[in-house]
Parts: C-alpha cells; sequence; structure tokens
C-alpha cells in the first residue's frame, strides 16, 4: 500500500507559478524600473535629474554621438 501511494505521488506535475504584475507603486517590478532609470541617468552625461520620457530621447541621441565617433 506504501509504495502505491509512491507512485500515485510521482505522478503529480509540479508547476511553478508566475507573480502577475498589477502595476502597484510599492510592487517590486515598478522598483526595478526605477533603479535602472536611475543607473542610465548615471550612465549618459547631463541626464542627471531628467525625467524617463526626456530620459529616453538623451539616450537615444547618446546612442548615435557613439556610432558617429
Amino acid at each position: 500500500m506504501e509504495l502505491r501511494r509512491c507512485k500515485e505521488f510521482s505522478r503529480v506535475k509540479w508547476r511553478r507559478r508566475r507573480r502577475r504584475w498589477t502595476g502597484d507603486s510599492g510592487d517590486r517590478g515598478s522598483r526595478s524600473v526605477r533603479t535602472k532609470v536611475k543607473k542610465l541617468q548615471r550612465l549618459i552625461p547631463g541626464a542627471k535629474g531628467l525625467k524617463p520620457d526626456r530620459l529616453f530621447l538623451k539616450t537615444a541621441d547618446y546612442i548615435l554621438q557613439l556610432r558617429l565617433q
């Protein structure tokens, strides 16, 4: 009888549950985006304190300048 339980248990498929992004400000995903934006602000010259939309435009310009060098 014990052997039978082991076989039944081994048939169970284990799946990982994925966390769904809720968009809350306290969510882990939004914190990681904020930290990535801050890191990008440190990489791009003159981008410190820019809002994300302006930061991305400045980043695109900086990449273009680097390619032209």
